[in-house]
């Protein structure tokens, strides 16, 4: 159980990543995983993958009337094998190299949204970013990138609607994974119930602040914020090793 001052910081952190995801699309991982990591490790990648399932269904049935589901099936067939791999490296890698593999996961994240350019959107593309975001989802919780590159040329509304359906179905394989890799425990869920109330909230608010504010500026301060996070992880994880 979390004591009552790293329950509070995590909810906070849980509320901005929930808020960014429904405004943008994806970034609730990409928010909260580095940051979650530094104060309580055991947050990533169970909760943080419950609490992307929980904001996932929310953005879902409120874009309902916008998913495609086309080919969607074959990035979630990729997610199994590379699950299978992000579940085999958490139980071999010590905490510090997990630490600095979470924060080049998420530097990698950075890194692919700030470049322009597109892929083609095939059987073959979607599959492997299903196993690139299996990789990344179960070592740090931050399955959406993959797809969300190759989906970013999708209208907003759709590419929501398309991230929702992907994460939902993504994150049972996930957890089914991770359940039987014995990642998976009691206290995982109990934590997420305490913090599925910040999830709603972020969501909410988000409700009422879609249209009214400026996309672009939303992801450039979550870049940010990301950048930022990554790298006192990647300090703390070198002072670890050390």
């Amino acid at each position: 159980m979390l004591d009552p001052s790293t329950l509070i910081l995590a909810s906070l952190i849980i509320f901005c990543g929930a808020l960014t995801q429904s405004l943008i699309g994806f970034g609730l991982a990409v928010v909260a995983s580095p940051l979650l990591y530094i104060i309580e490790p055991s947050l990533v990648p169970a909760p943080v993958i419950l609490m992307g399932f929980s904001i996932a269904a929310l953005t879902l049935f409120r874009e309902r009337g916008q998913l495609e589901f086309n080919g969607l099936q074959y990035a979630l067939l990729g997610r199994i094998p590379g699950g299978i791999l992000g579940a085999m490296l958490i139980l071999t890698a010590p905490q510090a190299i997990l630490g600095l593999a979470i924060a080049f996961i998420v530097a990698l994240a950075v890194g692919f949204s700030l470049l322009k350019f597109s892929l083609p959107v095939n059987r073959f593309t979607l599959f492997m970013a299903g196993v690139l975001s299996g990789i990344f989802g179960n070592i740090a919780a931050i399955g959406g990138p993959p797809l969300a590159i190759l989906l970013a040329g999708k209208d907003a509304a759709q590419f929501r609607a398309a991230l929702s359906a992907f994460f939902i179905f993504s994150s049972m394989i996930a957890l089914a994974i991770l359940a039987f890799a014995g990642l998976l425990k009691l206290e995982h869920l109990w934590v997420s119930l305490m913090l599925l109330p910040s999830v709603i909230l972020g969501y909410v608010v988000a409700g009422r602040l879609v249209g009214k504010v400026d996309k672009q500026k939303t992801r450039a301060f979550t870049l940010v914020l990301c950048s930022v996070s990554a790298v006192i992880l990647t300090i703390k994880s070198v002072i670890e090793l050390s």
